[in-house]
């Protein structure tokens, strides 16, 4: 596919994490035939030329500030960026309007979520097997992993033609079956009541997944394809059909 009939897909980015890598995203998207372009925090034309692109994919970061969904901070969250919350926010509602394909990930799962009215739990007290730790040589950050049971009938269902997937996570705020926003409807849940896919079933194709489909831990494990570059190949796919209308 030449790079004029690639979908052109907004991939939004800022702040540095540690184990997180934006080109990671790009990577997949550039795999499953689009062409990846960055939305810099900041940045103007974001969201204004929003018209220009054909899909939007929210990425993962730091945590998202409790104010969003009106609580006040708990000594757990230690990270915020409530500029980025508001960018972010702004660049779903915009796509939304638009009916352009949308593909929340990990805090964009949560962002998703909260952009809607919903909430979140600030902080999983029981680490596994949600939270990242420390890995071996005490400075990389390891995933915990399990298994997530995927609504019947679901998007996330016809993508990855699973009834179970196993999955990566890296996360201590969740979207609970409790603080699911008006209107969306939970896909894909796992332990301690913890939401890991959500859709929109008013948008022709918009998805928030909880785990890293983008990490090479997931993307280049041929037995987690359905749960990786699955999802990337029909989020493309969806991208193109909405570039083509």
């Amino acid at each position: 596919m030449n790079d004029t009939a690639r979908p052109r897909i907004l991939i939004s980015r800022a702040e540095e994490v540690l184990g997180e890598r934006w080109d990671d995203y790009a990577e997949c998207i550039e795999r499953a035939g689009g062409s990846p372009v960055a939305a810099d925090l900041g940045a103007a034309g974001g969201i204004e030329g929003l018209e220009r692109f054909d899909g939007v994919i929210i990425t993962a970061g730091v945590d998202l500030d409790p104010a969003r969904f009106g609580e006040d901070r708990s000594d757990r969250v230690r990270e915020i960026n409530a500029t980025r919350d508001e960018f972010e926010e702004s660049l779903l509602e915009a796509a939304r309007s638009r009916d352009l394909p949308i593909l929340a990930i990990c805090r964009g799962h949560q962002v998703f979520n909260v952009s809607r009215g919903g909430g979140l739990q600030q902080h999983l007290d029981k680490r596994e097997p949600h939270r990242a730790r420390y890995g071996p040589d005490g400075e990389t950050i390891a995933s915990g992993w399990h298994d997530v049971v995927v609504a019947p009938k679901s998007l996330l269902a016809e993508v990855s033609g699973a009834e179970t997937i196993r999955v990566n996570s890296r996360h201590h705020q969740a979207v609970l079956t409790s603080t699911i926003a008006p209107g969306l409807v939970a896909s894909g849940t796992a332990d301690q009541d913890v939401v890991e896919a959500l859709e929109d079933p008013e948008l022709t194709w918009a998805l928030g997944v909880q785990w890293h489909p983008e990490r090479p831990e997931m993307a280049a494990d041929d037995s987690m394809q359905n749960a990786s570059t699955a999802i990337f190949e029909a989020f493309v796919q969806a991208c193109t059909a909405r570039r083509k209308r």
